[in-house]
């Protein structure tokens, strides 16, 4: 899988166009599994954070934010589709495997529980919450 590093904030002229999916580095024992879910340079540009149990065969999303970066940081199994420029793309996320996504402004995202269990996602906005969802477009991509 190819990794891209996006840090820091945007000019409107110079975001990025696509997601950056990550793998993340874990620290596993027989407890179970932790993670730091962003690094502490990228938790500075951060103004919201949201952590989001979704029941198995639910999706999460299916929309697009005008001006947000979203960071998403998901717990396997699931199923992801993002729509970036038109053109959609399918990651399928194992069990345990975890994955952090940066998602763009412009970038429609959409997250499917396909496991047994609740799927976690740590997500991460640059905007503040607004609860009349002004920076948000509903768009079913999944």
């Amino acid at each position: 899988m190819k990794t891209q590093r996006m840090e820091g904030q945007f000019t409107k002229e110079s975001q990025p166009r696509e997601a950056s999916v990550q793998a993340v580095k874990t620290h596993r024992d027989a407890r179970g599994v932790l993670f730091e879910p962003l690094t502490d340079t990228e938790l500075q540009a951060q103004r919201n954070v949201h952590v989001v149990l979704t029941q198995p065969g639910e999706i999460r999303g299916n929309h697009v934010h005008r001006t947000a970066v979203e960071t998403t940081t998901l717990v396997g199994p699931a199923l992801i589709r993002l729509k970036e420029q038109g053109i959609v793309r399918d990651i399928k996320v194992p069990a345990g495997e975890i994955l952090r996504l940066t998602i763009p402004p412009g970038v429609v995202h959409a997250f499917h529980n396909i496991g047994e269990s609740a799927m976690v996602l740590v997500s991460f906005s640059t905007n503040l919450h607004d609860p009349t969802g002004a920076d948000t477009q509903r768009e079913q991509i999944l």
